[in-house]
């Protein structure tokens, strides 16, 4: 790009009191007398021209980037992310300015500081009963094998090849083993939905929409570095209430916070409290699909999302010293990819109510996002380790990159993958076979969004 021959970006953006250091930042010449380069007044401005132009590389201050900025890497590094730099002194690119003619001042230390910034990574369904259990025993891996892709791409696609008539992608393994679990390990959070009980008594279904998995695969998530599952979902009571008591002790046992579902509502309502980066982050876990599993005084069962529970329940949050609260919903229609006016309405009221943001699932597909009073919204992050190989949007899913400082948000990667041999996702390139499920959130994302 810098050097005039790039076709994917034609202009870099600077902001103008900023214009001079940058280009010496880059070993670059006078900005005026280069065409690809672009002043602006200020940052919004810059941000403005990102968003209207999709087709500019922009450079600003470390302290300057929000959520709003995809941030990318330079000479193979990174400032945010799971992969970021130990420190400020190990990012290539440095400024000192001078406010003054001819009298250099101190500047104070950037805001953001990769040294004590801490990422999250989220993730959407995990199965382990069905295909997954097959994959699972098939493998000499054994619960390890749904956790250690890396990266693939389409290279065709089979039409109507699914049992069902639907489209299959042919693909191909274009290494980086591991990469998933890379991402996972170096994460200080990482979160999922747990789409299925794990009691004592598990019982395997080989086909059928009735789950229990084996407790002993939980393991894998641990090796993985899972640190939270949600219980909230449709399935937890397939096993019955002693299957919803028997899963969170086999949790207890490999040390996954969970929350979502418990002995009873109190317990199913009460969020999981995590630390990192010197925040306490609270997730709070619902369902809105299976009103017969709901938890009662003295029933064991799920956490309903209602209006007046996550009000209650984000106060409770904070109360408990939560700095960060998320909500992690189980919602919305299986196989769609937008958000209809319920779930809006809910999604809504938990940032209403305090949240910073949601995290919902179980559409099986990647779906719409948006922003609400500045908080972000996923509706359903799409399958994450499941067997449902029949399309490829059951396939196909994102996985969250987020970097936070402090409880404040600061930078969000969405990585698409896909899921291969009935268990295993592996990340696409966003701008290559990712762009088919990137598509899908941004097409399902029109109404909510206002870029």
């Amino acid at each position: 790009m810098l050097a005039g021959t790039s076709d994917r970006y034609d202009a870099v953006v600077v902001v103008a009191a900023q214009q001079f250091k940058v280009v010496e930042a880059l070993g670059l010449g006078h900005p005026g007398a280069r065409a690809t380069f672009v002043v602006v007044a200020d940052v919004a401005t810059l941000r403005a021209d990102l968003v209207a132009s999709r087709k500019r590389l922009g450079f600003v201050l470390a302290d300057d980037v929000d959520p709003s900025l995809k941030v990318l890497g330079f000479d193979g590094t990174f400032l945010f992310g799971v992969d970021r730099v130990a420190t400020s002194d190990d990012w290539p690119l440095h400024a000192t300015f001078t406010f003054e003619p001819g009298q250099p001042q101190a500047v104070p230390a950037p805001r953001y500081d990769p040294a004590t910034a801490w990422t999250l990574v989220a993730g959407g369904d995990i199965l382990l009963d069905r295909g997954v259990s097959l994959a699972i025993r098939g493998s000499a891996r054994g619960v390890d094998f749904p956790w250690d892709g890396g990266t693939v791409k389409i290279t065709s696609r089979c039409k109507d090849c699914s049992v069902f008539g639907w489209d299959l992608p042919r693909t191909e393994r274009t290494g980086g083993e591991g990469a998933m679990r890379a991402l996972l390990t170096g994460a200080d959070i990482a979160i999922a939905n747990f789409e299925n009980p794990a009691p004592k008594a598990f019982r395997f279904h080989d086909h059928g929409t009735v789950f229990s998995a084996n407790p002993a695969y939980i393991e894998g998530l641990v090796n993985a570095g899972l640190d939270y599952v949600s219980l909230g979902n449709n399935h937890i009571r397939d096993a019955g209430a002693r299957g919803i008591l028997e899963t969170i002790e086999a949790l207890d046992g490999f040390g996954i916070a969970h929350s979502g579902a418990g002995a009873n509502l109190a317990a199913a309502r009460t969020p999981a409290l995590l630390e990192a980066g010197g925040a306490t982050v609270a997730v709070l876990g619902y369902d809105t699909i299976a009103g017969g599993s709901f938890a009662g005084a003295e029933r064991a069962g799920s956490a309903p999302l209602t209006v007046e529970n996550v009000r209650v329940d984000v106060a409770a949050a904070r109360a408990a010293g939560a700095d960060l609260v998320i909500v992690f919903p189980h919602w919305g229609a299986e196989y769609d990819p937008t958000p209809f006016a319920g779930q809006r309405k809910l999604a809504q009221a938990a940032i209403d109510a305090g949240a910073d943001m949601v995290i919902g699932n179980h559409a099986h597909w990647a779906a719409g996002i948006e922003v609400y009073k500045g908080k972000p919204i996923w509706y359903a992050l799409g399958n994450f380790v499941f067997d449902q190989t029949w399309s490829e949007p059951t396939m196909e899913g994102i996985t969250l990159e987020l970097t936070f400082s402090g409880a404040e948000l600061v930078q969000v990667r969405m990585r698409p993958h896909l899921i291969l041999d009935r268990a295993q996702p592996n990340f696409m390139d966003p701008a290559g076979s990712g762009a088919v499920v990137m598509g899908q959130v941004w097409a399902a994302s029109k109404n909510t969004l206002d870029w």
